[in-house]
């Protein structure tokens, strides 16, 4: 070991200044990357804590993380906390446990603790405050969706209602940042808030951006179909679904991507009200009868016995009483019916009432791709030398499998030609060569990717170790190629008369010169004595 050492001090005392200053310089670039390498390799991986954090949300999670010592990192202008991956769920569930975060927003969590004497307008708007957080809550782990708020507006709940036909509405703001959201994805976000206020219907939900968009106008339903865009809407969804069942029954037949199916439908856009009233004189029923009997019964009867009283028993009254008593009594009988029938004729009155929306006509049109071309099987002579080998042709269909492709295509739009019209007319199918990569190709290309992907990980993940290796290497070659230099004579400390008596013989080395330098540094006369002797002879003449 020590003569290790005596072997570096005498290499560094044979080095010139300049060569010691590279040395030292490329000695302090090893060091410092060896200690960047360490102190990275050393370093924590951190890993996603929270992100698309609200201020209040990131003050209380940097508050306990602080409280606990735990080093973290802020990134994202303080919405996104990073923390060691050994501890991020540890950390999730002790700060769930205090509702952290909260959401930007306060959701059922407001009743955990007890409040007494509320009224019922502060409890219905504690409700309402919770129902909107929590829904703001939902929304912001969307996809692409950084924060969100929900503002939910119900009708008063009064014994004596004013106006039945106020409805609860909502309005929903959404902060995408730089994406967009996608027309599922808004239908989503509505059918959500809708579901979870009752009486509130989708169309009552209104989504806004960050930008000012209303994504929810193009959505709304328009039973009547009264405006253009709610008819190009319906008119696209019929189209795109007769398309769609059409293509995936041909895909399990010639296979997925070799057909391209569209369909245009005609939609009918007015609502019609027709009011038919039939009479059928031939049906006749009775609707009213009625009977009416008269019955008069007249008799005429002769009394002959005298009057009795005052009258009877006076002379003149007498006579005159046995005269009118004598007289005959007539009695008649009269019998009368009368009947009266009402007849009623069958009448039919129908009321039709046609919605818009209604399919007046269908047509298709369908490109099929050809047939791949078939491997030829190995001649049996092989081609000359030079000649190119012919290329496979594609196989065309039949016009019988084309037909019969076609009539496929019809019954599964269930369209009916009329009279006179042929299929040709309502559906239009023709074989043409698709202009699309091969699937090997695309399979070829996916893994290719991947590949690449891997390599660039991995070379990341060594990239410090091997640049810190390459500095090492360079270090290490730098030292390999510097030699100490030879050490003349004259730097030497001579006495001042040897000085004078080298000065005298023209710089020429005398014996006694030599003694006095061994004695002084036998260390440099020795290393001078074997550059000297390793010296070669032309060498040595140039050098003289």
């Amino acid at each position: 070991m020590k003569k290790f050492a005596q072997s570096l001090l005498d290499l560094w005392s044979h080095l010139g200044l300049n060569q010691r200053v590279s040395l030292m310089v490329a000695a302090l670039a090893v060091i410092g990357g060896m200690v960047a390498v360490v102190l990275w390799s050393r370093r924590p991986d951190y890993q996603l804590l929270y992100a698309r954090l609200g201020d209040k949300d990131s003050a209380a999670i940097i508050s306990h993380l602080q409280t606990l010592n735990i080093p973290h990192q802020i990134s994202s202008g303080g919405s996104t906390v990073s923390v060691p991956a050994d501890r991020v769920h540890k950390l999730r569930m002790d700060l769930a446990a205090k509702g952290i975060p909260s959401g930007d927003g306060v959701g059922f969590e407001i009743f955990d603790k007890g409040q007494f004497g509320l009224s019922d307008f502060v409890q219905r708007t504690n409700y309402l405050r919770a129902i909107q957080g929590e829904l703001a809550r939902t929304i912001s782990q969307l996809a692409g969706v950084r924060a969100a708020r929900v503002m939910i507006v119900q009708p008063e709940n009064r014994l004596l209602l004013t106006d039945n036909g106020v409805k609860p509405t909502a309005s929903v703001f959404v902060d995408l940042g730089g994406s967009r959201l996608e027309i599922d994805q808004v239908n989503a976000i509505r059918h959500l808030v809708a579901n979870s206020v009752q009486g509130l219907v989708p169309d009552q939900v209104a989504v806004v951006d960050n930008r000012g968009h209303v994504l929810s106008e193009a959505l709304k339903q328009d039973p009547t179909l009264g405006t253009a865009s709610s008819q190009m809407r319906y008119k696209q969804q019929v189209e795109d679904y007769l398309a769609k069942k059409v293509e995936t029954m041909l895909a399990q037949v010639i296979g997925p991507g070799q057909a391209v199916v569209r369909v245009s439908a005609d939609i009918e856009t007015e609502a019609t009200s027709i009011t038919a009233e039939v009479f059928d004189p031939e049906g006749q029923v009775i609707r009213s009868q009625t009977q009416t009997d008269d019955i008069n019964n007249t008799s005429e009867t002769r009394s002959g016995g005298g009057a009795v009283g005052v009258s009877a028993n006076v002379p003149e009254k007498a006579a005159s009483a046995e005269t009118v008593t004598n007289r005959p009594t007539s009695t008649s009988e009269q019998n009368r019916k009368n009947r009266t029938t009402t007849y009623e004729i069958n009448r039919t009155l129908t009321n039709t009432t046609r919605n818009p929306g209604t399919i007046k006509n269908v047509t298709a049109a369908v490109l099929v791709a050809q047939r791949p071309p078939l491997v030829p099987a190995a001649a049996a002579t092989p081609p000359a030398e030079g000649a190119a080998a012919p290329a496979p042709q594609p196989q065309p269909r039949s016009a019988e499998e084309l037909n019969a492709l076609r009539q496929v295509v019809v019954n599964a739009l269930g369209l009916k030609p009329e009279p006179g019209q042929t299929l040709d007319t309502i559906v239009t199918l023709q074989e043409v060569a698709f202009a699309v990569e091969p699937v090997s190709d695309q399979i070829q290309a996916i893994q290719t990717e991947n590949k690449w992907q891997g390599w660039i990980e991995a070379a990341s993940r060594w990239s410090a170790v091997g640049g810190a290796g390459l500095v090492l290497l360079l270090f290490l070659r730098m030292l390999s190629r510097q030699k100490p230099e030879p050490v003349p004579v004259e730097v030497l400390a001579m006495p001042p008369e040897l000085a004078a008596r080298s000065l005298q013989n023209g710089n020429a080395v005398t014996p006694e010169m030599l003694n006095e330098l061994i004695r002084q540094k036998p260390a440099n006369i020795g290393t001078a004595l074997r550059d000297w002797v390793g010296t070669p002879p032309a060498a040595a003449a140039k050098n003289n």
